[in-house]
């Protein structure tokens, strides 16, 4: 990824974790990797965790920034946060998968922020590799 969009990105992020905090989430790990893939955020809300994709953009060139959680995005989240729960022993916690789309202006402030619950369903996997 281009240093100008990881900056973006990294942003976005930052804005996201903001917004949670305030909203009483507590932020569990950022940029949490499983083999080739990564959550944005895992965050605990009351007895919940909330897998967290951020997608940040500058234009609408090419749609709202939640249009790029794909079904292959999807999977790839659900395949990490099934790693994360196993790993961390959460298997019977209750989870849900959010996205937060953030629109930067051309100066990079922020111009809208939209936390989009339970965004979409868990996709189950065969394998975790």
């Amino acid at each position: 990824m281009p240093r100008s969009l990881q900056n973006i990105a990294k942003i976005g992020e930052k804005l996201a974790v903001e917004h949670l905090k305030t909203q009483g989430y507590q932020i569990l790990a950022q940029n949490y990797r499983f083999h080739r893939g990564e959550i944005d955020i895992i965050a605990k809300y009351e007895k919940r965790i909330v897998f967290v994709e951020v997608k940040t953009r500058r234009s609408l060139k090419y749609g709202v920034p939640q249009s790029a959680v794909t079904k292959q995005k999807q999977r790839q989240i659900s395949k990490i946060a099934l790693a994360y729960l196993q790993t961390h022993n959460l298997m019977d916690t209750p989870c849900r998968f959010d996205v937060i789309a953030i629109q930067l202006t051309q100066k990079l402030e922020l111009l809208r922020l939209e936390q989009i619950k339970s965004a979409f369903e868990f996709i189950p996997e065969t394998n975790l590799s």
